[in-house]
């Protein structure tokens, strides 16, 4: 199978494993992806420039070929020039469902750090090597094959790294067998563990179970909010920074629900770009700073849809009905068509009849938000939700 296909691009019912990767990724904040290639990079190169449009994301994807195959420590060191100044590096041939917003806490906390791993807990260690830790601090990587009794900690392929690091890389040679251990024994390694779903596509009776498990572990219920009045004052067509004041509670409460383990969506009535006051550019700028606030609490928005159409429009290509305006439903089912989403379990709150109406025609519960905090409103619908799923990994419980 992998003969003439890279790993990360074999199908998983039916899309490129890399294709749900990363729109796992983008959800939580990240816009920008440099995918560090080398066997069939032309093909990479092709999947890389069509992604952004099939996953309908404001996302950019680049491509760093190798010059001759130099091992994942190797083909990070050729990257060295092109990436920021603190990213993440995953594994193109696995998915660990671990909030990135952990990884960019631990970091905070631990400014001495070059960089934090993602650790997945496991009963017995199987066909991976494991991981030693002493209080945040990874100290040590134990091989695989041996003699590993009992419960542990194993490399689940998420990294959050400061750039610095990349100085230890080499110019040819493996990130975990040539860096890694290097960084835990001088002190420069953090890591944060937990027992969420992790699958690794590396042997064929794994690839075979990500054909049906990946999906029904993606669908999860979703938090729907309109935006003015709920998420940020509405103070009348906020289109920049200098209008846009959160809501009490707002951040929270989307920090809340992502941690539940919710989809947080926006749907919002976007008129304002219709009657030309300002344009979709402005709306996208202004909802890129959203994120980014978000993002320093721990937060994020994993998908939005607006609707700049309006009947009385000033600008014509706007002037019309659309299913999409609320009280019609369009943005929801959108939303619903795009994502594996859990209508039945799933929210809208909106500050408007116009809101609930919308919910009600997707097949949605709703509930007006119109005082108060939004995490206040949020708590009681979270607390009848599960803790995040357990899953597991090589075969493991």
């Amino acid at each position: 199978m992998t003969a003439g296909t890279p790993k990360p691009l074999l199908p998983i019912a039916g899309r490129p494993f890399l294709d749900i990767l990363i729109e796992e990724i983008a959800r939580q904040g990240v816009r920008r992806f440099l995918l560090l290639a080398a066997f069939e990079a032309d093909r990479i190169a092709r999947f890389a420039a069509a992604l952004p449009d099939r996953l309908g994301r404001r996302i950019t994807v680049e491509v760093a070929t190798e010059p001759a195959p130099a091992g994942t420590g190797g083909a990070l060191a050729h990257a060295r020039d092109r990436l920021d100044p603190v990213f993440f590096l995953f594994n193109g041939d696995s998915w660990f469902d671990q909030p990135l917003a952990s990884l960019r806490a631990a970091l905070a906390r631990t400014p001495r750090a070059l960089g934090v791993l993602a650790l997945r807990r496991l009963s017995g260690a199987g066909r991976y090597g494991t991981v030693e830790m002493e209080g945040a601090s990874v100290t040590a990587f134990r091989p695989a094959g041996g003699p590993q009794p009992g419960p542990c900690l194993v490399n689940a392929g998420v990294y959050l790294f400061r750039r610095e690091m990349v100085s230890r890389c080499p110019a040819a040679g493996a990130l975990e067998h040539d860096t890694l251990p290097g960084l835990a024994a001088d002190g420069l390694l953090a890591g944060v563990s937990s027992d969420a779903y992790f699958i690794d596509i590396g042997v064929p009776e794994d690839y075979a179970r990500a054909q049906h498990e990946i999906e029904a572990r993606r669908r999860k219920p979703a938090l729907f909010l309109d935006r003015d009045g709920v998420i940020n004052e509405d103070r009348g067509y906020v289109a920049t920074r200098d209008r846009f004041a959160f809501m009490p509670g707002a951040p929270e409460a989307i920090r809340d629900a992502n941690e539940a383990g919710c989809y947080v969506f926006v749907v919002t009535n976007q008129a304002g770009i219709g009657h030309g006051y300002y344009g979709a550019a402005d709306f996208h700028r202004l909802m890129d700073v959203i994120q980014d606030e978000l993002l320093a609490v721990g937060g994020h928005i994993d998908d939005v849809r607006f609707c700049p159409d309006h009947p009385e429009a000033a600008l014509e290509p706007y002037r019309r009905q659309s299913d999409w305006r609320k009280p019609a439903p369009g943005m929801i089912l959108d939303l619903l068509r795009h994502w594996p989403v859990d209508a039945a379990n799933s929210l809208m709150i909106g500050d408007r009849l116009s809101d609930i109406e919308a919910a009600a025609a997707a097949g949605i519960r709703g509930v007006l938000f119109q005082t108060g905090r939004l995490d206040d409103v949020l708590r009681p619908f979270l607390a009848g939700r599960p803790a995040r799923l357990a899953g597991s990994a090589g075969g493991q419980p």
